[in-house]
C-alpha cells in the first residue's frame, strides 16, 4: 500500500494575481477573502485539500509582498516570504494581462534561496487570447530564474486547476503523514473567520472610499449552540473614513452588518446577532503595539 502524500505549498505573488481566488478554487469553498483591491489579505491563511488515503495538501495563501511604507505592510511582506521556507511546493502567481514588475523580480530573487520545485502559475488565462498568453510565457522563460513547471490557468472558469493540483501531489513527498484531521478545511479560528470577512464587506461597499487603513477588532465573542454572538469595532486611520462607513443616519454600517452576517450565516450554520462599532486610531499600521492588538503580529515571524 503506498504512503499518502502530504506536505505545505505555499501561494506567492506581488498583490491582486488571483492567490486567493486560486485557493478558494482549490477547497470549492471559502477560505480567504477575495476582493478587487491589492493587499486584501494580510495574514497567511491555510486551506487543507483532502484525499482520502491519497493525499493531503496544505495550501498557504500569502500576503500580496510590494514595497511597503509603514509597519503593517513590513508585516505582510515578512509573513508571506515566510511561508517559503517550509514549504514542499512553491506556486508564484502571475497574471496573463499584467507586465512583468520589480514586486515580481523582488519576490523571485528570494526563491532562488529555496531548493524546492517552484511553479509559475499564470492566472487569468481567460482575459487574454492565445498569442498574447504564449507572448507572456516567452518573456518568463527569458527571466533570470529557472522554473519547475509553467502551468497557465484561469480560476473563475477553473480551467486547469486539476492538472495543476495534479502536478503539485507529484511533487509532495510520501510522508504517510496527515498534518491536519481529514474534516478540517482550515486552521483559521472562528474569531479570524468573522473579523475578515467583516473587512471583506467594508472593502466591497466602500469601494474606493475607504483604503486599507481598515481593520477589526473583535471585543466579543459569545457562542450559543444556534447562536453566535458579536460585538466588533472597526478600527480606521481618519474621522473622515469614520464618516464614510457610519454612512447617512447610519446607512452605511447597517448594510456591512447585514451583509456580513449573512455571509456568516452561511459559513457558520448558525444564526449571528453582530454588533458593530467605529473608531478612529491615527496611523495605527505605523504602530507595533497596535498592529499586533489587531491581529498582525510581527514577532510570529
Amino acid at each position: 500500500m503506498e504512503k499518502i502524500k502530504s506536505g505545505f505549498v505555499s501561494i506567492v505573488g506581488r498583490p491582486n494575481v488571483g492567490k486567493s481566488t486560486l485557493l478558494n478554487t482549490f477547497l470549492n469553498r471559502k477560505v480567504s477573502i477575495v476582493t478587487n483591491k491589492a493587499q486584501t489579505t494580510r495574514n497567511n491563511i491555510t486551506g487543507i485539500l483532502n484525499s482520502k488515503s491519497e493525499y493531503q495538501i496544505v495550501f498557504v495563501d500569502t500576503p500580496g509582498i510590494h514595497d511597503h511604507k509603514h509597519e503593517l505592510g513590513k508585516f505582510m511582506n515578512k509573513s508571506a516570504m515566510y511561508s517559503t521556507k517550509s514549504a514542499d511546493v512553491i506556486l508564484f502567481l502571475a497574471p496573463a494581462n499584467e507586465f512583468i514588475g520589480e514586486n515580481d523580480n523582488f519576490i523571485l530573487r528570494a526563491l532562488k534561496e529555496r531548493e524546492v520545485p517552484v511553479i509559475l502559475v499564470v492566472t487569468k488565462k481567460d482575459l487574454v487570447d492565445e498569442k498574447t498568453l504564449q507572448n507572456k510565457i516567452s518573456e518568463w522563460k527569458e527571466i533570470d530564474f529557472k522554473f519547475t513547471e509553467i502551468i497557465t490557468i484561469s480560476s473563475t472558469d477553473s480551467l486547469n486547476i486539476d492538472v495543476l493540483k495534479n502536478k503539485i501531489v507529484d511533487f509532495l513527498p510520501e510522508t504517510g503523514i496527515e498534518y491536519f484531521p481529514s474534516d478540517m478545511f482550515t486552521d483559521q479560528p472562528e474569531r479570524f473567520i468573522v473579523r475578515e470577512t467583516i473587512r471583506e464587506e467594508i472593502l466591497i461597499q466602500t469601494e474606493e472610499e475607504i483604503p486599507h487603513s481598515v481593520a477589526i477588532l473583535i471585543e466579543r465573542f459569545h457562542e450559543k449552540s444556534w447562536i453566535i454572538k458579536i460585538m466588533a469595532t472597526i478600527i480606521v486611520e481618519r474621522d473622515s473614513q469614520k464618516g464614510i462607513i457610519i454612512g447617512k443616519g447610519g446607512s452605511k454600517i447597517k448594510a456591512i452588518g447585514t451583509a456580513a452576517r449573512i455571509k456568516l450565516r452561511s459559513l457558520f450554520g448558525k444564526e449571528f446577532h453582530l454588533e458593530l462599532f467605529v473608531k478612529v486610531e491615527k496611523k495605527w499600521r505605523s504602530s507595533p503595539s497596535l498592529i499586533k492588538k489587531l491581529g498582525y503580529d510581527k514577532d510570529t515571524y
